[in-house]
């Protein structure tokens, strides 16, 4: 089966790599200081062990946490768990969303009464066309 580290085209969608020089090692990179906080406290209660480092860029400063890679299923897990507790709407507006939900719930209503309706004219066209042809 194939590493799932390793990737043919890295678009950035994923926030870890294999170690530079260690190839026992996989890197999490964390551009938010909480995220590898709460990375970092999972690990802690789970017993897996890990190191830490800061890695300084240009714009910001990374957070990396480096796993042993017979741990990378369990810490893959952690890692979506950790993005999807930090993640923020789609639609930040509490409202905005519901009325969406709502509009979109109206819509589909009236496409499936549409349907139905259509369907409803179709049969008595049939019918009808039935009808006439027996007659002749």
């Amino acid at each position: 089966m194939e590493n799932p580290v390793d990737h043919i085209v890295d678009l950035g969608l994923i926030n870890y790599i294999k170690h530079p020089t260690n190839k026992d090692y996989i890197i999490f990179r964390f551009a938010d200081i909480n995220r590898a906080d709460s990375f970092e406290e999972e690990l802690k209660a789970l017993e897996i062990w890990f190191e830490r480092s800061t890695k300084e860029g240009k714009q910001r400063d990374y957070y990396l946490i480096g796993i042993h890679k017979n741990d990378f299923k369990v810490a893959s897990k952690i890692n979506f768990k950790v993005e999807g507790k930090h993640k923020k709407p789609l639609i930040p507006f509490a409202f905005l969303r519901y009325f969406l939900l709502l509009f979109s719930a109206v819509v589909l209503t009236l496409a499936i009464m549409g349907y139905c309706e259509a369907q409803k004219k179709i049969q008595s066209v049939d019918e009808t066309t039935v009808l006439i042809n027996t007659q002749e």
